[in-house]
């Protein structure tokens, strides 16, 4: 299964940019030490390319991208555990800038991520299906717009692995300080 996920070739919109910088406490403020540079291409935001890439995405989440509390459920329930970096990866993915990240509690108390259209209400849930596999309903309800986990909202490793693995012709650069040069 992961070696068709690479196998999708996005229509070339344009080649951008997503880095996360990694930090290091200075004498006195928070400085870059690195950064992981990934280079990928944009997807048109049309329901045919969204359905689309939401299908290859889904054949690209693997266990080797959850944590370990999630991995045991993922077993018989191969969505569960993947909805934050799937979700972040389409908000980059996608060439738009009228999705919000939503998240709400579910029956179990685990924090659900998806993408809302802001303008049309349009829900884009990737891993939707870890919830009707077992009779219950996504907590779209009771969703909020909210920010992306981490210190200064960067993207996740997870999720940049995970875009890699959509897309065979991006790439991941390394850049270290002084002051910031390739590694």
């Amino acid at each position: 299964m992961v070696g068709n996920c690479a196998k999708f070739l996005f229509e070339k919109t344009r080649v951008d940019i997503l880095e996360r910088p990694c930090y290091q406490k200075g004498a006195s403020e928070w400085v870059i030490i690195k950064k992981d540079i990934l280079h990928y291409h944009k997807v048109p935001y049309t329901i045919s390319m969204i359905l689309e890439c939401s299908r290859r995405l889904r054949e690209c989440l693997t266990p080797d991208l959850l944590t370990k509390k999630y991995r045991v459920e993922n077993e018989t329930n191969p969505m569960y555990g993947h909805c934050y970096h799937a979700t972040q990866a389409m908000y980059y993915l996608l060439d738009t800038d009228t999705l919000d990240p939503m998240s709400a509690r579910d029956y179990r108390g685990d924090l659900h991520w998806w993408l809302r259209d802001r303008e049309n209400g349009f829900v884009i849930d990737m891993t939707a299906d870890q919830y009707y596999s077992v009779g219950k309903e996504p907590p779209h309800d009771k969703g909020k717009v909210s920010k992306w986990y981490g210190w200064k909202q960067r993207p996740h490793k997870r999720t940049m692995h995970l875009m890699m693995k959509m897309q065979n012709d991006a790439t991941m650069d390394r850049w270290v300080a002084d002051h910031l040069t390739p590694s």
